[in-house]
């Protein structure tokens, strides 16, 4: 014979009636947050794929803040190199001008002056900063001036004038990952945005019987070139030829000498891995002291100026009225200034282009992702209303029918 005893009709309908208000409430969050995993063991598969798809979203968001972040760099140093395009175009057509010979001495002498003025402003645009405050054309040593302007006399004027113009910044170039594996450039160091020529170093020692005496690198603008033991100038030509350094290397006919010359405009940076002295030893450099550029070896020759040198060269010329000058040697140098900074132009549009393209593809992945992580924890609306009424019906019958049977008595006030 089973024993029931009077307290357990009540504790029954109290735990099923907390079990549904329970229900309910689980019900009403899901609703509330959209979503029908509350608790990882609702659905363990759903709840980690979930982890993965939110874990990407994140990393697409970095991506294109990343490409914002770098257009904007793009669009500073677009308006930059182009205010030095326009300056440039200026200076030409006061070469043009200077180079008629229709203008007497002095006129050309004050054309010189303007070009003069506009060698300042070059030199303003080389040093700009970013609305951060960081050099725009330093490459990576961005808390520092990219350019030294250094003044001195030049005959044909009575003042001080810029007579040399230093970089001082550096060459690496800052880069951003805008996708997996993907890197983009933010800067462009201003010793390839502002150099008009391919440059060209002649040494003065005979490398005929040259070989290299240990395991050792060097060094080409930032790019190491492993050398071994044992390797002679042909085989440091070949490796120097096979690198991804934008120089190419030859032995001179004449002396026999191991020469460097520049595959695009922009001023070479050279020296010699820890311990190792081939470029000492070839001529090129006079000590592994000294950084570059400033370390090259002061018998070797080197060709190729900068943008300021063709407007400096024009300008003395035009001071001197120099007209057969300023028509030849000057107005080319000039032309070759404008194909160099143009050609930035090109490559930051060219970027931009690649830019708009990775940042439309990350919005597309982002949405998709999205819909991926919706079809896996988003809460069916219309049926979780439909449960949560279900589930409220049978809680208000359940209490209905608990207070018909459940009647309390005077013993239920005593107590």
């Amino acid at each position: 014979m089973r024993r029931i005893s009077t307290n357990l009709p009540n504790d029954d309908m109290q735990y099923y009636m907390r079990g549904r208000e329970q229900s309910m409430n689980s019900v009403s969050n899901k609703m509330a947050s959209q979503t029908r995993i509350l608790k990882l063991r609702e659905d363990p598969a759903a709840a980690a794929h979930s982890t993965r798809y939110a874990s990407l979203t994140h990393r697409l968001e970095r991506y294109e803040q990343n490409v914002a972040y770098v257009r904007k760099n793009h669009e500073i140093t677009e308006g930059r190199v182009t205010e030095a395009v326009e300056v440039l175009q200026r200076i030409r057509e006061l070469a043009v001008q200077g180079a008629h010979g229709t203008y007497a001495k002095d006129e050309v002498a004050m054309m010189g002056q303007e070009v003069n003025q506009l060698l300042n402003q070059l030199v303003e645009i080389s040093n700009s900063r970013n609305g951060d405050g960081t050099m725009i054309f330093s490459g990576d040593k961005s808390k520092s001036l990219a350019f030294r302007p250094v003044e001195g006399s030049v005959a044909g004027t009575g003042e001080k004038v810029i007579t040399q113009v230093e970089y001082i910044g550096a060459i690496g170039v800052n880069r951003t990952e805008i996708s997996d594996g993907a890197y983009a450039r933010v800067n462009f160091p201003g010793s390839e945005v502002f150099w008009a020529e391919n440059q060209q170093l002649f040494p003065t020692v005979d490398a005929t019987a040259y070989q290299v005496g240990q395991d050792t690198s060097i060094f080409i603008d930032g790019e190491e070139i492993p050398l071994k033991e044992g390797d002679t100038i042909h085989g440091v030509i070949a490796k120097i030829n096979d690198s991804n350094a934008p120089v190419k290397a030859k032995l001179d006919p004449v002396r026999n000498s191991l020469v460097l010359q520049t595959t695009t405009p922009h001023q070479m940076w050279l020296r010699d891995g820890e311990g190792g002295r081939v470029f000492q030893d070839l001529g090129i450099l006079r000590d592994a002291e000294t950084s570059p550029p400033g370390n090259l070896n002061q018998t070797a020759r080197l060709f190729g100026g900068s943008v300021f040198d063709m407007v400096m060269k024009l300008r003395d010329d035009m001071y001197l009225g120099k007209s057969l000058e300023i028509g030849g040697r000057d107005l080319q140098g000039i032309d070759n200034a404008l194909e160099s900074v143009t050609s930035t132009l090109g490559s930051i549009g060219a970027q931009g282009t690649r830019l708009n393209i990775t940042h439309a593809r990350l919005a597309t992945e982002k949405n998709n992702i999205a819909s991926l992580n919706s079809q896996t924890i988003d809460l069916d609306m219309t049926q979780a209303i439909m449960d949560y009424k279900m589930l409220e019906l049978t809680h208000k019958a359940a209490l209905g029918v608990a207070g018909r049977i459940l009647q309390p008595t005077l013993l239920d006030f005593l107590r």
